[in-house]
């Protein structure tokens, strides 16, 4: 029983590490790149902000690169704050 649960846990441990590489992989790519053109608004921020939104391109980088291959460039939420800024 024992071993099952080590197989189990390895096997998500190399999911979680293969997620992880791919994320790493494309953040990369994206803050190089790929921010300018999904947000208008990122277009000449420095390295600092490409650096600070490093971890969460890695960690939502399924999203982001749905969006970045739809050619989405602007935010589709439509909330308060969206509406207020709109206007």
């Amino acid at each position: 029983m024992a071993a099952m649960f080590e197989t189990v846990a390895k096997a998500l441990v190399g999911v979680l590490e293969l997620y992880s590489a791919l994320g790493l992989l494309f953040a990369s790519a994206f803050v190089a790149i790929g921010v300018q053109r999904l947000d208008l608004q990122a277009k000449g921020t420095g390295l600092g902000f490409r650096l600070l939104i490093l971890p969460g391109v890695a960690a939502f980088w399924p999203v982001l690169l749905n969006r970045w291959m739809r050619g989405v460039d602007a935010p589709h939420e439509r909330n308060p704050h969206r509406k207020e800024s709109e206007a």
